[in-house]
């Protein structure tokens, strides 16, 4: 298990700093044309770990977001391990383009999370086919579902164009790890 990130090559001059927290936090610095981005990478507990773990593990993606400059685009994505659902209490920090109607206790978490923070979740505001939302497939075939996702800044949310699963990705990249 691990975090990191796979950047285009053309990309690379614009990678300013990259810091491995942990083997489930990682963080990126971009050069930007008018504002510089950082991107945190996270692997977040599964549904089966206790409350502790979890607790823990949002205490220090909160004490990593911290330390990023206000004037950053902020972009927290991942595997948070979380289903979103439709349900009216969380539509202040999401919208109606999620795979799932209810919401599971990561989900809840994740939530609270881009409420405190003043974030939304960016991987539910885009209308895609059911292929395009799905980040996780069971080796059975049969299991689909939308356990990744986008987190940015409330006030800088217009800068994100789109969020969608890629299937079958180019491989003609630069990786930044974390173990």
């Amino acid at each position: 298990m691990g975090t990191g990130f796979i950047v285009k090559r053309e990309i690379t001059k614009n990678v300013m700093g990259f810091e491995p927290i942990h083997e489930r936090i990682c963080k990126i610095l971009l050069k930007g044309k008018y504002h510089n981005i950082t991107l945190i990478n996270i692997h977040a507990p599964t549904e089966e770990k206790g409350d502790d773990v979890k607790e823990q593990f949002y205490a220090e993606l909160q004490q990593v977001q911290e330390k990023v400059p206000k004037h950053d685009l902020l972009i927290i994505l991942g595997d948070c391990n979380a289903k979103i659902g439709r349900e009216k209490a969380y539509q202040k920090v999401t919208s109606k383009h999620t795979l799932h109607d209810t919401t599971n206790g990561n989900g809840e978490l994740v939530c609270e999370y881009a409420t405190v923070n003043d974030m939304v979740v960016a991987s539910t505001f885009f209308q895609h086919t059911k292929i395009h939302k799905g980040t996780y497939i069971s080796p059975d075939n049969l299991t689909l579902n939308q356990i990744d996702r986008v987190l940015v800044n409330k006030r800088k949310k217009t800068f994100i164009q789109d969020v969608r699963t890629l299937r079958g990705p180019k491989c003609d990249w630069t990786i930044f790890w974390s173990k």
